[in-house]
């Protein structure tokens, strides 16, 4: 299997580039700076004075020495505040919370999505079946590394101290355990993710492989049962870390649709967007989705509308057009986001009473220091469902054509070769040490060979398809359980 190759070398130069462009040129950057966004300024305590028609008091040294600090200022709810608006520019981004998290995430996705087309195109032109596919392994670090930013914002709400966060984390998580161990016991006559078949391949190759390697007596000390308990355990996981996720879609869905109501074509995108994660669900519901096209009733008769030979392939590109569709809408709901800010101005204004001129202040400037938090919430969801499905379709061995494609068998156990070294002989000195580098060279990639080759016939296609496939398909469960709770408490639970 050719380790060192093209793949190899294209990933090694993604991977600098990135590295060193990243304080030059970053698209994650750009997409909250490029002056497409406006925040709001917090007023100042001269301007509130103004507008409470007083003067700004002198701070009065004797009473500071009495009571330890002086009074803060109050100002009447009422007041005909309008805060100032300013562009996002890189400098106030630079000092944001989890800036630094989102901007090496989403440029590293960019990357990843770059790589995966250059692979994507290199496989149409050459039969590089035996080579490593570089762009999948990218994909599925992308995935890994997207779960490892929403367990960081997780922990954020985890140390909390009013533990209001710390509930609904957990009890998203209860609820997303069960309903995982509802999805796994059903039949695939109805949830077509093919999990089975796929469990029985990983399970019958390590078997082949173990016997292989000289372990004729080993058997498999795990059942489908024990592997599917652990699963829904990964699962109950997921669904905590995309609870708050979903619960701020929903709010920025509603605050963007609002914003956008003498613009109907936005609101029935934005519409479309909210939705695509049903729309996700039912493409892997069989009666509803495959059977479906493949066999529409049309009276007495039955009309194929889609053959099942192509269905996966149209299905990886609805998802990835759903994708897409969410990615371009993201300015509408983070501006959205960012307008809660006069939101609240406004409801302040309608309420009796006095309030600090500070907590003004920390109100209207917190809603802007969460920016990134709230974008990393909105895009992290959409890049684990595009990403989980550019894995599906690279270690599935699907196709983005719509030609008739064969199920992937097993592919069995290799039996791996041992490298034998080369000894040179009659060299000197110099020559021998660049021949025993290059040897030190070859063995190593030759053990990376090897270790590759015994992953490819363990981790069969088949079992990529089925635990892919099922991921994808419980992240958009999970985000359409939040949202519509999200939507629920926003729109009934807020407003009683």
């Amino acid at each position: 299997m050719a380790l060192m190759g093209v793949q190899l070398v294209v990933s090694l130069l993604a991977a600098s580039i990135m590295q060193k462009m990243a304080p030059h040129c970053s698209f994650a950057r750009w997409l909250v700076c490029n002056g497409s966004l406006f925040r709001f300024k917090h007023p100042s305590e001269g301007e509130l004075c103004a507008l409470a028609g007083k003067q700004m008091p002198k701070p009065n040294r004797r009473d500071r020495r009495q009571n330890g600090e002086s009074k803060p200022l109050t100002v009447p709810k009422d007041i005909d505040l309008h805060l100032e608006k300013a562009p996002v520019n890189v400098i106030d981004a630079l000092v944001l919370r989890f800036f630094l998290e989102y901007q090496w995430l989403v440029d590293f996705a960019v990357y990843a999505a770059g790589v995966f087309l250059f692979t994507e195109c290199y496989y149409s032109v050459v039969d590089a079946s035996k080579e490593v596919n570089i762009g999948a392994i990218w994909c599925v670090l992308t995935v890994l590394f997207s779960l490892k930013t929403l367990h960081t914002l997780m922990g954020h709400y985890f140390r909390s101290e009013e533990g209001g966060e710390r509930s609904v984390c957990l009890a998203f998580g209860f609820l997303s355990l069960l309903v995982a161990m509802l999805v796994l016991v059903v039949r695939e006559d109805y949830l077509e993710f093919g999990l089975e078949s796929g469990f029985s391949s990983l399970f019958d190759s390590l078997e082949i492989f173990a016997k292989q390697q000289g372990y004729a007596q080993w058997s498999i000390p795990v059942t489908k049962l024990t592997v599917k308990l652990g699963l829904a355990a990964v699962c109950a996981y997921i669904g905590a870390l995309l609870a708050f996720p979903g619960l701020r879609l929903a709010q920025t869905h509603l605050d963007a649709v609002q914003m956008n109501s003498d613009r109907p074509l936005i609101q029935i995108l934005l519409h479309m967007s909210f939705m695509s994660p049903v729309i996700v669900l039912v493409l892997w519901v069989k009666p509803i989705a495959r059977d479906f096209l493949a066999n529409a009733p049309m009276g007495k008769t039955s009309v194929t509308i889609v053959p099942s030979a192509v269905f996966d392939s149209m299905r990886l590109w609805i998802i990835m057009a759903l994708c897409v569709l969410r990615l371009a809408l993201t300015r509408y709901h983070l501006q959205a986001y960012l307008n809660l800010a006069q939101k609240w101005v406004e409801q302040m204004k309608k309420e009796a009473g006095r309030i600090a001129a500070i907590d003004i202040q920390r109100k209207v400037t917190r809603v802007f220091c969460y920016l990134t938090v709230v974008t990393l919430q909105y895009l992290v969801p959409v890049l684990l469902i595009l990403f989980s499905t550019l894995a599906l379709k690279a270690l599935g061995d699907f196709s983005w054509s719509t030609s008739a494609e064969e199920t992937p068998g097993v592919t069995p156990a290799l039996v791996l070769p041992t490298a034998a070294p080369v000894l040179p002989s009659g060299l000197d000195d110099d020559e021998e040490g660049v021949e025993d580098m290059e040897e030190d060279i070859q063995a190593t990639v030759a053990r990376l060979s090897e270790t590759f080759t015994a992953l490819r016939s363990v981790l069969t296609p088949l079992f990529f398809r089925g635990f892919f496939a099922f991921l994808t398909w419980w992240v958009a469960a999970c985000q359409v359980i939040s949202s519509l709770f999200g939507i629920y408490f926003h729109q009934y639970l807020m407003q009683n």
